[in-house]
């Protein structure tokens, strides 16, 4: 296992460095120079020069490259084209609504996809388990921000009685006042989230019915309820697991959408408002922390599947050796 954990976290490093490659490559092939996002109409060619040299965009790519490659050695994402501010504080600022958003409508989605997708599968055979089937399958295709405008309309303009959008001047210090505004974001994506995890669940718990072993348990004399519980629910989460981690980074991405229907002061505004002004070092900030969430997300999952997996471990084991 140790060999593993440092196997990942190399892997994890050497992502993290062709990221910042890529990321820095794609940005340089936007077109427009950022320089000019700190001009007005009509700037003279020495404005242009002036501007240009500020930003940094008149040094060769490479130096470029190395000046931004150093400053993430020492945690400092940059400063800012157009506020002047630094990026990695204001990122900072920016998490502390876009992780309560995502870890909230991940822990829903689980907590409705679970059982939800386990009947689903117990009962195929039965109209409402048929049912339930046939609504993950329509929910997967329901975009995120047709959801949260459908939401908006009933709960917001309709009944009154949660807020259509934006987020507490003060952050956190009313939690209360927080949550209220993140209940319809959340429901928004734990909905859409949910229904493909409910495809999974019930994919797994439907291996887990078929098999051998749990059929040789229940001919041992164990209750369908015994076997299940000893046996059949840990093979069926070894593969949940996996997706389970998937989703989450994929809810930590397509918060991006769901922040800006419902105008949160989030990772993702952030980012649209960097492109919008060819800002950099913001947009580098955003997508580099993105990245660095999503690979994150991935060696925690995959770690967690080995834990629960003897099989995997002795993979680990067996390559180790």
């Amino acid at each position: 296992m140790a060999v593993y954990l440092l196997r990942r976290v190399v892997f994890l490093v050497v992502s993290l460095f062709l990221a910042s490659v890529l990321l820095f490559l794609l940005l340089r092939l936007l077109p427009g120079d950022p320089a000019n996002s700190l001009l007005s109409i009509g700037a003279t060619p020495e404005q242009l020069a002036a501007a240009r040299h500020q930003v940094g965009s008149d040094l060769p790519l490479p130096e470029q490259f190395v000046s931004w490659l150093g400053r993430l050695m020492t945690l400092d994402l940059g400063t800012s084209f157009v506020s002047t501010l630094p990026v990695g504080p204001e990122i900072a600022s920016r998490l502390a609504v876009t992780v309560p958003l995502t870890l909230l409508s991940f822990l829903l989605a689980v907590v409705v996809a679970l059982p939800v997708g386990f009947v689903a599968a117990y009962r195929s055979g039965t109209w409402y388990g048929s049912l339930l089937g046939g609504l993950s399958q329509l929910g997967i295709a329901v975009p995120a921000f047709w959801v949260g405008m459908l939401l908006i309309t009933v709960f917001s303009l309709r009944l009154r009685v949660l807020p259509a959008g934006g987020f507490p001047r003060d952050d956190w210090a009313d939690p209360a006042d927080a949550l209220t505004s993140l209940a319809l974001p959340v429901v928004t994506i734990a909905l859409v989230m949910s229904a493909s995890l409910i495809r999974y669940v019930r994919s797994a718990t439907l291996d887990v019915l078929g098999s051998d072993y749990l059929r040789t348990f229940r001919a041992l004399g164990s209750s369908f309820t015994g076997a299940m519980w000893r046996h059949g629910l840990r093979n069926a989460a070894v593969p949940v697991v996996s997706i389970l981690g998937i989703e989450l980074a994929t809810t930590f991405l397509g918060a991006v959408v769901v922040e800006s229907v419902f105008a949160l002061p989030g990772l993702g505004s952030m980012l649209i408002k960097g492109i919008a002004q060819h800002d950099y070092p913001v947009i580098q900030g955003v997508l580099f922390v993105s990245t660095l969430g999503v690979l994150v997300i991935g060696f925690l999952a995959d770690l967690a599947q080995r834990i629960m997996d003897s099989r995997l471990r002795g993979t680990v084991s067996g390559n180790a050796r």
